[in-house]
């Protein structure tokens, strides 16, 4: 293990709107962090990694978001989550048994019907993958977690250290990546830099500088992540 998961991140334009309505949708306090961006601390998590940070980006969204969560709901459908000002995108059909739906920039996400036993929220974090079983093996490799093979091309990873949600999910897609991801999370390195995680295979795309204390990486298939250095003692 090279890294820890640590918090997911979302773009915004508007990050007081799209932070209340994402505490709405996980149940959170919204902390106003007095620099342009919020976090939604969800009321139920059960660690600080179920946080989302919301941050101020001058760019629009372009292009189908290649990282979103998944819900399980409480109720049998998703009328509540409709009422609070997600869009519905499509219903449950032939092919999919859950409803997608888009947040107010039109972020999408997955939600699921109830299950017995199974705790209402996030319960997935999903990622667009023209590789999944790689690129489930290549983080499940840096975070310590293991693999689970799905069959419908999909690939999960299971047990990463710090990961909050049941399954990380790479998902088969056609579409290559081809803009900044929206969505992304950030990571705890093990050691003081990420010369590991950079020996295994990410890219790095920006040390730490006047502006930011942390490391911007990509994962083999293109995906941003933050590093973070070990804390001090």
């Amino acid at each position: 293990m090279i890294a820890r998961f640590k918090d997911l991140c979302l773009d915004a334009a508007d990050t007081h709107a799209l932070g209340a309505f994402w505490g709405r949708m996980l149940d959170g306090d919204v902390v106003d962090l007095g620099d342009g961006d919020t976090r939604v601390d969800p009321r139920a998590a059960r660690s600080d990694a179920e946080s989302l940070w919301v941050n101020r980006v001058s760019e629009a969204r372009t292009v189908k978001t290649r990282v979103h969560l998944d819900l399980r709901l409480a109720d049998a459908g998703p009328a509540a989550l409709l009422a609070a000002g997600a869009r519905l995108v499509r219903e449950p059909d032939a092919e999919i048994d859950w409803w997608v739906l888009a947040d107010p920039e039109g972020n999408l996400f997955c939600a699921f019907p109830p299950r017995a036993g199974a705790r209402p929220g996030p319960f997935e974090l999903v990622v667009d993958a023209a590789d999944p079983a790689a690129q489930a093996a290549w983080w499940a490799r840096a975070t310590g977690g293991t693999v689970d093979a799905g069959d419908d091309g999909a690939a999960s990873v299971v047990g990463a250290a710090g990961f909050p949600w049941d399954h990380w999910v790479f998902d088969p897609v056609p579409e290559r990546k081809t803009v900044k991801n929206r969505q992304h999370w950030d990571v705890d390195l093990t050691d003081a830099e990420p010369t590991a995680l950079i020996r295994a295979g990410a890219t790095l795309l920006r040390e730490p500088d006047d502006a930011i204390s942390w490391w911007i990486l990509a994962d083999p298939e293109g995906n941003e992540f933050c590093a973070f250095a070990r804390s001090a003692g």
